[in-house]
């Protein structure tokens, strides 16, 4: 993983404001945000759920596949230039990831 992928996902995770090179977060009252290349990537809600959301923007690459599965309980594979998420087929559209077993 990339020096930058860890510190900005570490930023997000603890809704500290980050900017550097092509990923920033962004920290609001109720919902932190983080982004590659201006676009949202991931939301991190403030409930007690800590409700995450993720999408992709329509950019099937490299890079936004390794931000993305950066964050827990994300895991998105690659076959046949279809995108998984966690086994399933993925459009790249916003879908809420579970995050009742994560203590982050």
């Amino acid at each position: 993983m990339r020096q930058i992928t860890q510190q900005s996902v570490n930023a997000f995770l603890n809704a500290q404001k980050f900017n550097r090179q092509n990923m920033q977060v962004e920290v609001l009252p109720n919902v932190t945000v983080l982004y590659l290349h201006g676009n949202a990537i991931a939301y991190r809600y403030n409930d007690p759920e800590k409700t995450l959301t993720i999408q992709n923007c329509g950019w099937f690459t490299p890079t936004t596949k390794e931000r993305l599965n950066a964050l827990p309980n994300v895991s998105i594979q690659q076959k046949s230039f279809k995108w998984y998420l966690n086994g399933e087929e993925w459009d790249g559209s916003k879908i809420d990831i579970n995050q009742k077993n994560n203590k982050s």
